[in-house]
């Protein structure tokens, strides 16, 4: 598990929503439903508003509404075609429920037709809203910008987050009133109803172009300025997840991923199967005719959305405009609401391409709207042009990091080549961060948050941390103390060192790690393209099969274990390693290791020499040269300063790894050896079903070597449940040198439990796994027959507990419960074949951590 990751995601989003959720202001909140006053059926899409102003909304498919404001209003206005409209008092600066029945306009002649009490019911045959869509879905290859020889246009990305209704008198507080310059730069005009606070502003400008054949896409950032909160805060770590939050929306496409999660969009090819759609009206829209075409899910807990497609008449039946808004009752974590709206411009030709797309979204820790954090992207484009071609090296050489050129563009820059303009808050956004950078007490608060969220302690260009390794205990070495840290990008870009120095009070022992990395690109190791050397060494100890990130097992959460845990190891290591990325997403990874493991605890290397003679091995001393491939097309990651973490997506990631040990090579054994392992990650989408993370591997050694140098299955003893893992197999007690393994976990986003009415409102998600490994131990390897190889380790009554697989593979699985409290995953997990082996578990209850949308 990556805990520094998962907590510099967690920082200044959490420090955000928890300050925003006591900083608001009164506003005038009211909600209710409408239905038809002779059939009391709900009415969707009403229009509902405060009288006088133009804040307000639609009902949704029940007829309910929600709207607010901070404003002075005293009415509501509530009106719909055919209907006579409504008007209704309400109480200023509370929030109150208002139900109205409107009444329909037709006279009473109109009224005597005899119908049934029942709505009709909702049919896909002969719908002509259906047979519109349908058109559209058809229409969709050639309406898209694909669908040209060449495109090209500029796009000005950006990315706005605000603590949302923030009191005004906050600032006449003491302690607040250091910040008033901060605190009175609201902005109450872009999102009616919502006084907004920007705290954080990134802005992008890049020029792209696109040629179908061959294809190529290239993106030249031509611009980017972004807040600088300083060290304590990764501030470009935090763009680049916001905007992942935020991803940029394709209409088009099948999918739409917002907040981590996949959206059925409503021109997918499946889309009537899932919602319904209502011709609601025939508009004109920059003189064109258009068809308001209205769609709502048809069941309101799966991942769909509410809003309205605006489609052209001209043949093209293209999407001119969109509204897309989060459906309210499905399952999403933190967000009390989101919208999309898009808007398209005609080419040359009579097609259509977007203009402008605009994402909004309101946070909270609860669903109470009157505070919270509050985003906007909004991305513009122009220059659009179609069908214009340029020499090859136009589309070469994709620009996946800028120059500091880049990142210092003159203000000049940007008044010139901003496609949108910023609001009179958002344009002292930069000044008022820069100058609560330089107060110390602002320093102070970030320091402090940094340290108890994320582990770290910066000094300059120096982390001290993680903290949660500063303690652990493990049955070898007792009580164990350590610390360290490491350089960042603000001490050099070239250079990069890391290291941690650490006490057992058991074994007495001091252990170590120093590593050195040199960038051969001049740019940040943690970015995309990698190209780097580094030099390491370490002394520590491990355990044999364990999975864990080598430098995290000593984090004091992963000292409990279950069972009998005291056989590790003593590693000591030298490497050197270089790693070179390719534009393409393809790599390698050169190395070479020499690595002296000593058994340490109740653990033994014994072999047979001579005429039978008991051997016991000090230590075992390799020396290997390797080369890692990897393919991972289309790539992406939540970027920071000083880690990078890779995006799941639809795509697959091939990776090759080849390890040849080296006889009698810097004092190694003479063991020559060889080993190959290959596997392959993806992630399946699965509509409303969720997705499933999927991976294949196989492995094999070739040579005779002892237990240590085969393959080890990685095992977990802790409580804590490894997606990689088998959680119910025993440390070292499967060994092999070949093997084939799937592993499947399957996350249903609550669509079965969105139905039940409890977990629906506890919020509960699905999960499930299955994990198989089958493989083998080939005679050459087996010390029973061989006794010159090291014995597996035996209990002290002399039981075995180290196997090779046989015939039968091992099989786990496991059912369970996520987003717990909005964090906590749990699982009930079952382990299916070897139940005869000594201290094994049939069953267990595994936990999670796992922040997610």
């Amino acid at each position: 598990m990556n805990y520094t990751y998962l907590y510099r995601k967690l920082v200044l989003l959490s420090f955000f929503l928890l300050a925003a959720t006591t900083l608001f202001a009164q506003s005038t909140v009211v909600t209710g439903t409408v239905i038809d006053a002779r059939t009391n059926e709900p009415l969707p899409f009403v229009s509902v508003k405060f009288n006088g102003t133009s804040i307000g909304g639609p009902t949704n498919n029940d007829g309910k509404y929600t709207i607010s404001t901070d404003n002075p209003v005293k009415q509501i206005k509530i009106s719909f075609l055919g209907y006579k409209d409504v008007l209704m008092n309400v109480k200023r600066g509370v929030t109150q429920t208002v139900n109205v029945k409107l009444v329909a306009t037709a006279n009473e002649l109109d009224e005597v037709v005899v119908k049934s009490g029942k709505k009709p019911k909702y049919r896909n045959k002969d719908n002509p809203a259906v047979e519109l869509i349908r058109k559209v879905i058809e229409n969709k290859e050639k309406n898209r910008p694909e669908a040209y020889d060449y495109v090209e246009y500029k796009e000005y990305d950006k990315m706005q987050f605000s603590l949302a209704n923030v009191s005004p008198k906050l600032s006449e507080k003491k302690f607040f009133r250091k910040y008033a310059f901060v605190i009175d730069n609201r902005d109450s005009t872009t999102v009616p109803g919502k006084s907004l606070l920007p705290i954080f502003l990134n802005e992008k400008v890049s020029q792209y172009y696109y040629r179908k054949n061959p294809e190529k896409e290239k993106t030249v950032v031509l611009g980017e300025k972004n807040v600088n909160f300083g060290g304590s805060v990764d501030s470009e770590g935090l763009g680049a997840y916001f905007k992942h939050m935020y991803y940029k929306v394709d209409i088009y496409d099948n999918t739409v991923f917002l907040m981590t999660n996949n959206f059925l969009s409503p021109i997918a090819g499946s889309s009537p199967t899932f919602y319904k759609f209502f011709i609601t009206d025939t508009v004109a829209y920059k003189n064109t005719k258009l068809v308001e075409l209205s769609f709502t899910p048809r069941n309101t807990t799966d991942m769909l959305f509410v809003g309205k497609l605006y489609i052209t008449l001209d043949g093209n039946y293209a999407v001119e405009k969109v509204e897309l808004n989060i459906n309210k009752n499905i399952n999403l974590n933190f967000v009390n609401s989101m919208r999309v709206n898009q808007e398209f411009e005609q080419n040359s030709d009579g097609r259509f391409h977007v203009s402008k797309s605009t994402t909004l979204a309101d946070f909270g820790l609860t669903k109470n709207k009157k505070g919270g954090l509050f985003g906007i992207r909004t991305i513009t484009y122009g220059n659009y042009t179609v069908n214009k071609p340029h020499p090859d090296t136009t589309y070469q050489h994709k620009e996946y990091t800028e120059s500091d050129e880049v990142q210092n563009r003159s203000d000049k820059f940007w008044v010139e080549n901003r496609l949108d303009t910023l609001t009179t808050a958002e344009s002292k956004v930069y000044k008022n961060v820069d100058s609560l950078r330089n107060m110390p007490s602002f320093r102070r608060t970030l320091d402090i948050a940094t340290l108890l969220l994320a582990g770290y302690k910066g000094f300059g260009g120096f982390e001290l941390g993680p903290a949660n390794t500063f303690y652990s205990f493990n049955p070898v070495e007792g009580f164990k103390l350590r610390v360290g840290g490491r350089t960042t990008p603000e001490l050099s870009k070239r250079y990069y060192f890391e290291t941690y120095g650490a006490y057992g009070f058991k074994d007495e022992r001091f252990k170590y790690f120093l590593s050195a990395t040199y960038s051969l690109n001049n740019k940040s190791i943690y970015k995309f393209p990698q190209n780097y050397l580094r030099v390491s060494t370490q002394y520590d100890t491990h355990i044999p099969g364990a999975n864990l990130q080598f430098v995290q097992e000593d984090n004091f959460l992963l000292s409990f274990k279950r069972g009998e845990n005291d056989k590790y190891l003593y590693d000591r290591s030298y490497n050197f390693d270089y790693v070179h990325e390719f534009e393409n997403h393809f790599s390698y990874h050169a190395k070479f290791a020499r690595l002296t493991q000593a058994p340490a605890g109740s653990l033994y290397f014994l072999n047979t020499v001579g005429n039978n003679t008991a051997n016991v091995v000090k230590d075992l001393t390799t020396s290997e040269v390797g080369l890692s491939l990897r393919y991972a097309p289309n790539e992406q990651f939540y970027q920071g300063k000083i880690y990078r973490v890779p995006v799941p997506s639809k795509y697959p990631v091939l990776s090759l790894d080849y390890t040849a040990g080296l006889k009698n090579v810097f004092g190694s054994s003479n063991y020559g050896y060889q080993n190959l392992h290959v596997q392959m990650d993806k992630r399946f989408y699965l509509s409303i079903l969720g997705y499933a993370d999927v991976t294949i591997e196989g492995g094999e050694t070739f040579g005779q070597v002892p237990y240590p140098l085969l393959d080890i299955f990685r095992a977990n003893q802790t409580y804590a449940y490894d997606i990689y893992s088998y959680n119910l197999m025993n440390f070292l007690e499967f060994v092999g040198d070949h093997y084939a393994s799937i592993n499947i976990d399957q996350h249903f986003v609550g669509f079965f439990f969105n139905k039940i009415p409890l977990f629906k409102k506890l919020k509960w998600r699905e999960v499930a796994s299955v994990k198989a490994i089958y493989g083998g131990l080939s005679d050459k390897n087996n010390p029973s027959l061989h006794p010159s190889l090291y014995q597996f380790p035996v209990t002290a009554a002399g039981e075995p507990i180290t196997y090779g697989l046989g015939s039968t593979p091992y099989v786990e699985g496991s059912v369970g419960i996520e987003n717990i409290f909005k964090f906590v995953r749990v699982d009930l997990v079952r382990r299916f074949t070897y139940l005869d082996h000594p201290d094994v578990s049939k069953w267990g209850i595994r936990a999670r951590v796992k922040f997610d949308f």
